[in-house]
């Protein structure tokens, strides 16, 4: 009876072993390999018919050169052509900080990236990975995304109403984030009536908003926290960085703004992620009726 008991506890801690073993593999091998996409629907009153239905991918935290490579950016902008997307947005670390940038390496990421097909732009922020190259600049230019950092731009779709996007580029470059977004929130102050219909602002560090003033933004978009990159059961997010500490799930309503956080596409600093599949967001923008 004591034999039984003791090969019952046996098989027991080889159940246990074998089972953590097998998670291990899959949180290294296979999950941070995978691609999905998450759908909001973001209802907005007043929005024009012309604006009902627009699109916008989101994309962020690709950390390009860690195990994020050619083939996986490949299928990524298939992926993205099949949402035929208005715009398409990046909130910042599209290449990781130990990333050996070389020529080749860099017209590779944006003959990609310039593959990416939108009606009405592509527009792109940096993250604090990015700082690291002086190479960023031209990828994004070359793979046609506009440099929104620390600017704004307008976006027409057939008519004469717009809608506002403005950007600020990571906080790690030690420029003070109201300086970053002044232009943009002077212009939207601007106008007395017969603004933009819809504001929408980029930034990779997603705790940076409690430092500005958010109400003249309907949408806020952001990055860098990976969701913690590894999730547990009943526990959540197990590791946050700086910056993305006191925001960093999916979605938060903040006064009239809607922030929404991308999980992000890549791993940082480990090559792991677990019960936290890398994914990028699609939003449709839909008339309220």
């Amino acid at each position: 009876m004591k034999k039984e008991k003791h090969f019952s506890i046996l098989k027991l801690i080889i159940f246990i072993i074998l089972i953590t073993a097998l998670v291990i593999a899959y949180g290294f091998l296979i999950e941070p390999k995978l691609i999905t996409v998450k759908e909001h629907k973001i209802t907005v009153n007043n929005l024009p018919d012309n604006f009902n239905g627009f699109k916008i991918v989101h994309i962020s935290d690709l950390h390009y050169g860690r195990m994020f490579d050619e083939d996986r950016l490949k299928k990524l902008v298939n992926s993205i052509n099949e949402q035929k997307p208005d715009i398409v947005v990046l909130t910042g670390d599209l290449i990781d900080k130990d990333t050996n940038m070389t020529i080749d390496e860099a017209n590779k990421i944006s003959a990609e990236l310039n593959k990416i097909n939108s009606t009405s732009g592509k527009y792109a922020i940096s993250g604090n990975n990015d700082l690291k190259f002086d190479e960023w600049t031209n990828i994004i230019t070359n793979g046609g995304f506009i440099d929104l950092n620390n600017t704004y731009d307008t976006i027409y779709k057939d008519g004469y109403q717009n809608i506002f996007i403005a950007g600020a580029s990571t906080l790690q470059d030690k420029q003070s984030i109201n300086d970053k977004v002044k232009t943009s929130i002077d212009y939207l102050n601007s106008f007395d009536k017969n603004g933009p219909v819809y504001k929408i602002l980029l930034l990779h560090e997603p705790d940076v908003i409690d430092d500005i003033n958010v109400n003249p933004f309907d949408l806020i978009l952001a990055g860098h926290s990976h969701a913690g990159q590894v999730r547990l059961p009943f526990i959540g997010a197990i590791y946050l960085p700086d910056g993305a500490k006191k925001y960093y799930e999916s979605y938060y309503k903040l006064k009239n703004s809607d922030l929404y956080i991308s999980n992000g596409l890549g791993v940082s600093d480990y090559n792991f992620r677990l019960f936290n599949t890398p994914s990028y967001n699609l939003y449709r923008i839909v008339k309220n009726k």
